[in-house]
């Protein structure tokens, strides 16, 4: 008698979890892209422009979702997809990276396996022609997960990486601005050491404004997340500062348990709240949907003073992007082939 009672009682148990699981739809697969988070206005873009940087998103999200359709790994779609936006001058990434104060560029890149756990990334590299692809080479053929300087650029030439001269990262726009930031720079006598001033310095112009990273992040037909990132990091940066985007849980995080995450924003502030990590945390210790996580950390980074947004997709194939700026490059494509391209907060 008593032990049909315990029978009955987990019988009923597996009934209703069987409910709640039919309830969530998992994807085949899924995919989603950022091309930088900041002051993005569209009084300040012409219709012809929006339609450049629309064209080569959906070109950079093709390519993965290419990859997703055809049973490759979440793991090429994100590397492959972050390529072209590195190739790309519109995007502080690779070709279009910022220009340091020394007028140099300085990039930074960072991949994840939400299988494994295991994660490559590079920094302050000015050589590298796809930084994700030198990330993507430590993950799988060393030991160590990050990478700086001329010993990340050393390993890059052993793994038989493109390298290009410093010259190739060159682009007018950029060191335009480096020049605009100079300049207002100088009206303040180079009292830059609050953040406070350095708002002032990054929002009074488009380029300035936007601490652009390119990032995405995705789910395969075999349930496996995967995450990547790619920056120039910020305009004007000094004394080989290096932001959250090759930070593992900063910039970018995944785990098969929860989701994948690419973050991009005031680099200093993703890393002091490690946002990415803190995503799929709030998700695996307190239940938290993916939507509601990403809400929670980017509320606790405003706060702190930064700002930013995240894309993501959670292990059922459910994509978010969130952000608390004017405006996100984003994009992204579910299982059905359905693209949605977003640019401004609206």
């Amino acid at each position: 008698m008593f032990f049909g009672c315990v029978d009955q009682t987990k019988t009923s148990e597996q009934k209703n979890n069987t409910e709640l699981s039919s309830e969530i739809k998992k994807a085949e697969f899924a995919i989603i892209i950022h091309g930088g988070a900041g002051t993005i206005l569209k009084q300040n873009m012409t219709p012809e422009k929006e339609a450049v940087y629309e064209a080569t998103l959906e070109a950079a999200i093709q390519v993965g979702y290419t990859i997703l359709k055809n049973g490759g790994t979440s793991l090429d779609a994100v590397q492959k997809t972050i390529n072209v936006m590195e190739d790309s001058p519109l995007f502080n990434a690779g070709k279009g990276a910022v220009f340091t104060n020394a007028e140099t560029n300085e990039l930074d890149a960072s991949i994840m396996d939400g299988k494994t756990l295991n994660a490559g990334a590079s920094a302050g590299t000015t050589t590298v022609k796809n930084p994700i692809d030198l990330a993507r080479a430590i993950m799988d053929n060393s030991p160590h997960v990050m990478m700086a300087g001329v010993g990340a650029e050393t390993f890059a030439k052993e793994q038989g990486l493109t390298l290009v001269d410093p010259s190739y990262f060159y682009t007018e726009n950029r060191l335009n601005s480096l020049q605009r930031v100079k300049a207002k720079e100088a009206e303040k006598k180079g009292k830059v050491d609050t953040e406070s001033a350095l708002l002032e310095f990054y929002d009074f112009d488009i380029q300035n404004a936007k601490f652009g990273t390119v990032g995405c992040a995705a789910l395969d037909k075999n349930g496996n997340l995967a995450a990547g990132t790619s920056t120039g990091g910020m305009t004007n940066k000094r004394y080989g500062r290096v932001g959250d985007a090759p930070i593992i849980g900063s910039g970018t995080y995944a785990n098969n348990a929860t989701c994948a995450i690419s973050s991009t924003g005031w680099g200093e502030y993703f890393i002091r709240a490690q946002v990415a990590h803190d995503i799929s945390a709030l998700m695996d210790y307190k239940g938290l949907d993916l939507k509601e996580a990403s809400k929670v950390v980017l509320d606790k980074v405003a706060k702190l003073g930064g700002d930013g947004g995240i894309v993501a997709v959670d292990k059922h194939g459910k994509m978010v992007a969130e952000f608390n700026t004017s405006g996100m490059y984003r994009a992204s494509m579910n299982d059905k082939g359905e693209l949605t391209i977003g640019i401004y907060n609206d």
